[in-house]
Order: C-alpha cells, then sequence, then structure tokens
C-alpha cells in the first residue's frame, strides 16, 4: 500500500489536521496529528486508526505499524523530535 493512500485514508476517516506516513520496507510509520485526539488514553488514540487499516492489516497490505498520535497543540510543540 503506498503512503500517500494510508495518508488519505486516514485524513478523511479521521479528519486530522496532518498525516505523514513513511514505509521501511513492509514497516509503516504513522504520525497522525488532529483534534478528534484530544482527550483520548493513548490505547483509545492508537485504535482510532487500527480501526481504519484493519482490513489493510488483515489481507497483508499492511504489515508492521508504529503509530503516534498528537493533538494540534501537542504536535507544535513535538513536531520537531518526531519528522
Amino acid at each position: 500500500m503506498e503512503c500517500k493512500d494510508i495518508e488519505q485514508l486516514l485524513t478523511e476517516a479521521l479528519s486530522l489536521t496532518e498525516a505523514h506516513v513513511t514505509s521501511d520496507g513492509s514497516h509503516y510509520k504513522v504520525v497522525a496529528v488532529g483534534e478528534c485526539f484530544d482527550g483520548m488514553s493513548r490505547v483509545k488514540q492508537q485504535q482510532a486508526i487500527y480501526t481504519h487499516l484493519a482490513e489493510q492489516i488483515a489481507n497483508g497490505e499492511l504489515h508492521a505499524l508504529t503509530i503516534k498520535t498528537f493533538t494540534p497543540t501537542q504536535w507544535k510543540r513535538e513536531k520537531h523530535f518526531n519528522m
């Protein structure tokens, strides 16, 4: 699966402010930024991402996945450390 396709899928599904996806072979790293994560536990934030990628994980399009989620306020502080 192409990184841009994952970015688009997550951005549309979760109304994200930003989505950045990189790939190193079969390992994907997702950085998602959106107001939707405000007040959610880390587990719920991860589940929100997994929910929209479940089909791709199940059929093997995505194998290993690292997820980092931020609210826009958090992202302003963390951007330089996570890009």
